[in-house]
């Protein structure tokens, strides 16, 4: 019989199957998923981003837009 991998919920903590049969992995329920992805809507997430030292000041901005000043 294969060992079960168990891992915390990201949500709330609580321990749940790492397995193919937990459709909500790796989170416990629906419910926590679901506030885990409003929690990304409305940008309480963010990934951090290094400025660039060499660029001169005023052009931080991404320059792949197209549009300028």
């Amino acid at each position: 019989m294969p060992r079960v991998r168990l891992v915390s919920c990201p949500r709330c903590g609580a321990q749940v199957a790492w397995s193919t049969e937990n459709p909500y992995r790796p989170f416990c329920s629906e419910r926590c998923k679901l506030i885990d992805l409003g929690d990304w809507a409305m940008e309480k997430y963010r990934v951090a981003v290094e400025e660039d030292k060499d660029a001169p000041d005023g052009e931080e901005q991404d320059e792949g837009s197209g549009i300028r000043d």
